[in-house]
């Protein structure tokens, strides 16, 4: 690895990190406080997918990190579906039924806004997202609509309302849903803004979250066009903007004393296969993203760091540490720009 690589590599991993002097994660929160870990990239076919298929789980390294938490949220980077035909793009994902089980087991809710949603054709899309219902994984991000696409998944724990949209802005746009076509949410300045703006004057959140898929693969820091879609999600209502897509993590920042966090990097992936040997490392590591929230809005929040294997599988990496911080001023991340 490069002198320069290595540096933002280490920058990326370490050079965020703070003390947050809050609890720790696995003390009791508050029944007035909600627990949520957010990862990134979920990956089920190609080597995760034959080493599932011998029977093993995909999540059980990190099984008790996702226990842990009240609500659990990733992105679904694949299609799980038994039809439709391979579109004409370099990298396509299809995942075995098979995997539902695990997802069920682990995650509550997963994101449809990414670019392998729709690898097999609108029709496979809306298979999945029947399968998703039948096995009782919500998802948003993606709907048999524009409308669908687009409407927040809200979900009430501990009293508290927290919404959850999902949005794709790399190519192919071909999987957007459309007024009567079914497909992803896309990222349309105007649209995202209405979206949030509608979910925050309804009333019906007290929380709301925003599950990003942007930004430019195997870049350790996010470029303008994520920050300033960043900061309108933001002052359009986003109390968390969160990214992925980019196979790498990147920065975190506070914007207006909001979280962003600009990519959490692969979680069940191998990607390790397709990229130069200065990226396999950076590819194989992650942050799982947790927050706690509460009725007045983000109380603290910190990252675990996991690497997928050989399997593709996630494993937690106790000897090093995430960023992370708390509500409020004092304790602020770095700036991505601080960060370089």
């Amino acid at each position: 690895m490069s002198h320069g690589l290595r540096r933002r590599v280490l920058l990326a991993f370490a050079g965020l990190a703070l003390l947050s002097g809050g609890r720790l994660w696995g003390q009791d929160a508050s029944k007035n406080e909600a627990r949520l870990v957010f990862v990134g990239d979920i990956m089920l076919d190609r080597i995760p997918g034959e080493t599932m298929a011998k029977g093993l789980d995909p999540f059980e390294h990190c099984a008790k990190l996702l226990k842990d938490a009240d609500l659990r949220f990733g992105n679904l980077e694949c299609v799980v579906a038994t039809g439709g035909e391979r579109l004409d793009k370099k990298y396509t994902f299809r995942a075995s039924l098979r995997s539902l089980s695990w997802l069920a087991k682990y995650f509550d809710a997963v994101s449809l806004a990414n670019n392998h949603t729709g690898d097999f054709g609108k029709g496979a899309f809306v298979e999945e997202m029947e399968h998703l219902k039948d096995a009782g994984i919500r998802f948003f991000g993606g709907g048999r609509n524009l409308k669908e696409a687009h409407q927040p998944l809200i979900l009430e724990c501990k009293g508290i309302r927290i919404a959850v949209l999902g949005y794709n802005e790399f190519r192919p746009r071909s999987f957007e849903a459309g007024p009567t076509t079914a497909g992803v949410a896309w990222s349309d300045d105007d649209q995202v803004a209405a979206d949030l703006k509608a979910v925050k004057s309804s009333g019906k959140a007290d929380f709301i979250i925003t599950f990003m898929h942007w930004g430019q693969e195997y870049k350790f820091q996010p470029n303008e066009r994520q920050k300033h879609l960043a900061r309108l999600m933001i002052d359009s209502g986003a109390d968390v903007v969160i990214g992925g897509h980019p196979h790498v993590t990147e920065g975190a920042e506070y914007y207006h004393d909001k979280l962003i966090v600009y990519s959490l990097g692969n979680f069940v992936f191998d990607d390790f296969k397709d990229v130069t040997p200065d990226l396999d490392e950076p590819s194989r590591t992650s942050w799982a993203l947790r927050l706690t929230v509460g009725k007045s809005g983000l109380v603290e929040w910190d990252t675990v760091v996991t690497r997928t294997g050989d399997d593709g599988f996630p494993r937690i990496l106790t000897n090093t540490t995430g960023p992370r911080g708390k509500k409020g001023v004092i304790e602020q991340a770095p700036t991505a720009n601080e960060a370089r």
